[in-house]
């Protein structure tokens, strides 16, 4: 409990480290802009990645439960699944830099072996977190392919009509006359 009170204390670094991190996956020139725009009418990408950082931390110190954690991660890890320029594990890493992060700022205040046990359960939060954020980021790759799969035989179904190459199959058509 009193590594939470620490880390709640010291929140505003953390969060601003953990963002550091986020933005140095990014090119200069993006970074740069996340950076120096926080309003979130003009940079969605670094509005929605501070306020889902900061949820994220005050649910970790909380010890929220997986369900209450990933509609906080959803929104930062979909940003992320869409940039192609991102791998799965390019898209979550900055999740574990959460704990390289925390050492760095706590570390001369961690002294006593609760501390440590404390450290330990938080660092455990944050691997769960990053499993939850790979399964995001899977589940949202899997809908952009199909979406792109879609399109895709759409635009060929369409480019054969337009040929006449397409038959209305048989078994569509409403039976009229006898059967026999």
């Amino acid at each position: 409990m009193r590594l939470e009170k620490l880390i709640a204390k010291h929140k505003k670094q953390i969060l601003n480290q953990w963002f550091e991190v986020l933005t140095g996956t990014y090119p200069s020139d993006t970074a740069r802009f996340l950076k120096a725009n926080p309003d979130s009418f003009t940079n969605p990408v670094g509005g929605t990645a501070r306020r889902s950082m900061e949820t994220l931390l005050e649910a970790l110190i909380k010890n929220a439960p997986p369900e209450e954690l990933t509609p906080l991660l959803d929104p930062l890890i979909r940003i992320r699944a869409v940039q192609t320029m991102f791998t799965p594990s390019q898209a979550t890493a900055f999740i574990l830099d959460l704990k390289s992060i925390l050492h760095t700022n706590l570390a001369n205040k961690i002294n006593d072996p609760q501390d440590r046990l404390e450290m330990q359960a938080i660092e455990k939060r944050i691997d769960r977190l990053l499993l939850i954020a790979f399964d995001i980021f899977v589940r949202c790759r899997e809908k952009i392919y199909h979406l792109k799969a879609t399109e895709e035989q759409s635009k060929i179904y369409r480019a054969f009509a337009r040929a006449g190459l397409v038959r209305e199959n048989i078994d569509d058509q409403p039976e009229t006359g006898t059967s026999k």
